[in-house]
């Protein structure tokens, strides 16, 4: 859906519609694209295996271990 500035206005009902429909809006100033008001992905419909991080450096190391690695003990600064 495409919407300008006065639409946000006047018709942000509609727009709030399109929006609960997954629809993307372009918001449009002087006939030019200034933004675009995409519908937020619920966490629930997310997968761990979308997420870019997942499966980045393959490891036979345990999840727990890794992260202990990477937050330290409390002690290592000193």
């Amino acid at each position: 859906m495409k919407a300008s500035i006065v639409d946000l206005r006047y018709r942000m009902n509609e727009i709030l519609k399109a929006i609960d429909r997954n629809e993307e809006v372009t918001i449009l100033y002087h006939g030019k694209v200034k933004g675009v008001i995409k519908p937020k992905i619920s966490g629930s419909s997310r997968r761990i295996s979308d997420h870019p991080f997942f499966n980045m450096v393959p490891s036979k190391r345990k999840v727990q271990e890794v992260i202990a690695d990477l937050r330290g003990d409390r002690y290592r600064a000193l």
